[in-house]
C-alpha cells in the first residue's frame, strides 16, 4: 500500500453540561466549586487514502479552552505527514509547542490527535484498538465512581451502587476526604454494610497531608477495599510511595500527572501501589503506553482513569488484570454504548475505539476550527 497522508483535521471545543453538579473533598474543603461540566477537544483526522480516526482530551472546571487554543496553534504540523508515523508526528508537535514545556495543557491538546491517529491506524486494519496493540483480555473488571460523590447522602448512594450492580457493574467506589475524618468512615462503614463483600474502592481526592493519610489508611484497613486512591497531593510520589509499603490496602495514584515522567517519580520513590494513569492527561495512547510498559515492568496494578471509550482498549492490553472506571457522563457525545456485564466491560468489536460521534456532539461544539493540506 503506498503511504498516506493526512488531508485533514477538524477540531472541535465541545461543552457538556452534567444533569446535576457533583461536589468531591476538593469542594468540601473550600478549594474547588462544584463539577458542572466537562469541556471536550475532539479531532477528526482524514487522509487522502479517505480513511477516518476521532480522538479526544477534556478537562474539568478549567483548561478547555487553552487545550483548544494550544492544538490550534501547532495543528498544521502534521498536515500531509504519514497517519502511520504516530511517534513522529507527536514529536513534531511537541517541538512545535516546545515553548510551553511537555507537560500539563501542552500534551493534553495534543493528546487528542494522538488518540485520533491510533483509532485511525485501527480503523484502517479493520481491528477494535486493542487487538491492534495486542490485547490479554477481551473484558476488564469495571466498577462505577458517578454515584458516590459527596453531594449525595448515604441513602442515595446505597441505592446507586445497587443501581449499578444490577446493570452488571462489578465494583463501587465512593468519595471520602471531607473536613470530618468520622463523618467519612461512617459514610464507607455504611456502605460496606449496603455491598456485602462487593468489591468497593475510597477516594480521598489529595485531601490529607501525611499524618492524617497515615491514620485514615489505618482506620480503613477494617473495610476490606479494594484500594484508597489519592490520599495526599497527586505530586507527592515520596508520600504515595511510603503508604503503599505500610498498609495491606493498596494505595491508588496517578490521574492528575500530566507526563511519563511525572508518573516515573513513583516508581522511582519505589511505589508499591495501582497507577491510575489517564491517556488525554498524560499526553495521548503514545506516553500512556510508553508509561504502561514501565509500569508492568514494575510489577504495578493498573486503573485508568475516567474515559472509558479509550481506557477500555489500552486497559485490555496491560499484562495483568485491571480495573477500567466507569462513568456515563460522556455517553451523549457517541452513538454506541459498551457492553457491561457480569461485574466486566467488553472490548467493542468495532474497529478503532468503536464510536462515531452523535448529532448532540455537534449541537454542544461552541467553537470549530479544520486544517487542510
Amino acid at each position: 500500500m503506498a503511504a498516506d497522508r493526512i488531508k485533514s483535521l477538524n477540531l472541535s471545543h465541545v461543552v457538556l453540561p452534567l444533569d446535576n453538579p457533583v461536589s468531591d473533598a476538593k469542594v468540601l474543603t473550600g478549594r474547588q466549586k462544584p463539577l458542572t461540566e466537562t469541556v471536550l477537544l475532539f479531532v477528526e483526522v482524514t487522509t487522502e487514502q479517505g480513511f477516518e480516526g476521532m480522538g479526544f482530551s477534556y478537562s474539568k472546571r478549567a483548561g478547555g479552552p487553552a487545550q483548544f487554543a494550544h492544538l490550534k496553534e501547532i495543528a498544521q504540523v502534521a498536515i500531509g505527514q504519514d497517519p502511520s508515523d504516530i511517534a513522529k508526528i507527536y514529536e513534531s508537535l511537541m517541538w512545535a509547542g516546545a515553548s510551553v514545556g511537555r507537560s500539563g495543557v501542552a500534551t493534553q491538546a495534543v493528546a487528542a490527535l494522538d488518540v485520533a491517529l491510533y483509532d485511525l491506524k485501527a480503523r484502517r486494519a479493520g481491528l477494535p484498538l486493542a487487538k491492534l496493540l495486542g490485547a490479554h483480555r477481551d473484558s476488564c473488571r469495571v466498577y462505577n465512581t458517578s454515584g458516590g460523590f459527596l453531594q449525595a447522602g448515604v441513602e442515595e448512594i446505597k441505592e446507586k451502587a445497587t443501581a449499578s450492580l444490577e446493570a452488571g457493574i462489578g465494583g463501587i467506589k465512593i468519595k471520602v476526604g471531607q473536613p470530618d475524618w468520622a463523618e467519612d468512615l461512617r459514610r464507607v462503614a455504611a456502605v460496606r454494610e449496603h455491598l456485602g463483600d462487593t468489591p468497593l474502592m475510597v477516594d480521598a481526592n489529595q485531601q490529607w497531608d501525611r499524618a492524617r493519610a497515615r491514620r485514615m489508611c489505618r482506620e480503613l484497613e477494617q473495610f476490606d477495599l479494594i484500594w484508597i486512591e489519592e490520599p495526599l497531593d497527586a505530586w507527592d510520589a515520596v508520600g504515595h510511595a511510603d503508604l503503599s509499603r505500610v498498609f495491606d490496602t493498596p494505595i491508588a495514584t496517578g490521574e492528575m500527572l500530566t507526563s511519563v515522567p511525572e508518573h516515573m517519580a513513583l516508581i522511582d520513590a519505589g511505589y508499591r501501589g495501582i497507577v491510575q494513569p489517564d491517556a488525554p492527561r498524560i499526553g495521548g495512547i503514545t506516553p500512556f503506553l510508553k508509561f504502561a510498559t514501565l509500569a508492568a515492568h514494575a510489577g504495578l496494578a493498573l486503573a485508568p482513569h475516567y474515559a472509558m471509550e479509550i481506557h477500555l482498549h489500552l486497559a485490555a492490553a496491560y499484562p495483568t488484570e485491571p480495573w477500567v472506571e466507569h462513568f456515563e457522563w460522556l455517553n451523549p457525545l457517541f452513538e454506541e454504548r459498551i457492553d457491561i456485564h457480569d461485574g466486566q466491560m467488553w472490548v467493542p468489536d468495532r474497529p478503532g475505539l468503536g464510536f462515531t460521534l452523535s448529532d448532540q456532539m455537534r449541537k454542544l461544539t461552541v467553537e470549530s476550527v479544520k486544517f487542510t493540506a
